[in-house]
């Protein structure tokens, strides 16, 4: 067992029964933010919505004041990604506009675990091209989730992302990545890509939970970040799409904690 093998935390059943539950309430925010999606609301008010959900919950969102030091605390409760923006797209008071797709990324904090997920959806009409990028975002992540097996390897889980994604005409981020999820947001594997070698990486074992997340670009892999110190763009500002799910490896199936 290497060294980020020993970093990762095994749930006990106990503790993923709490971790769903997380998952769960974070779904139920997820759909109520979903539901308010529309032409002429704001990114901010879609936060305000989110919250007013997790309050009504008794619950929180740990992306709120999140920071590692070496950036800005980010300020909202959900992560707004339109178009171009990858993930960690801050909501204010853009207007979201007939057309635009939009990925909303949420976590919720239940009794001390964290549960984490994301969709990417299109306001009102939308391309054909936008379109497949969803869907092909989606079927993506359903094709990692069915190798979150024990005995399979990260490598076979990320190259099997990244080979149907290019096999599409799609690109994946080798930049930013799935990883460990519990007690904190970001536990080990911190680096859980959607690339790999089919064969290699991490040993996937019974009690690992990680947020699997596919994060797609339509014309380069190539990412920048914006000056508000989050926003991370497609480097050629094309079109991307975000999906995740929490998922917890046990002995039987792939659990996904966070579905409604």
């Amino acid at each position: 067992m290497n060294w980020t093998e020993r970093q990762v935390n095994i749930k006990s059943a106990a503790e993923i029964a709490i971790m769903r539950e997380a998952g769960r309430i974070n779904a139920q925010t997820l759909a109520a933010v979903k539901a308010a999606i529309a032409p002429g609301v704001t990114t901010g008010e879609l936060n305000e919505v989110a919250e007013a959900h997790q309050r009504k919950m008794g619950v929180y969102s740990p992306f709120k004041n999140y920071g590692d030091g070496f950036v800005k605390p980010y300020p909202a409760s959900i992560c707004t990604s339109i178009n171009e923006e990858l993930v960690h797209g801050i909501p204010g008071k853009r207007k979201l506009q007939e057309g635009d797709i939009i990925s909303v990324d949420c976590g919720t904090v239940y009794q001390g675990y964290v549960g984490d997920s994301a969709f990417t959806v299109g306001v009102g009409e939308i391309s054909a091209q936008a379109q497949k990028l969803i869907d092909v975002t989606q079927k993506a992540l359903e094709i990692a989730i069915e190798l979150m097996v024990p005995g399979n390897r990260a490598g076979d889980v990320g190259s099997a992302i990244e080979a149907y994604v290019e096999s599409n005409g799609f690109f994946c981020t080798h930049t930013y990545t799935g990883h460990g999820v519990g007690r904190q947001m970001h536990e080990a594997p911190h680096d859980f890509t959607n690339y790999g070698v089919k064969g290699q990486g991490m040993l996937l074992r019974e009690g690992m939970t990680i947020a699997v997340e596919p994060m797609v670009l339509v014309g380069t892999r190539e990412t920048r970040v914006l000056r508000d110190q989050w926003t991370v763009i497609a480097k050629d500002r094309s079109l991307t799409a975000h999906q995740e799910h929490t998922i917890a490896i046990t002995k039987d199936r792939p659990y996904v904690l966070t579905e409604l």
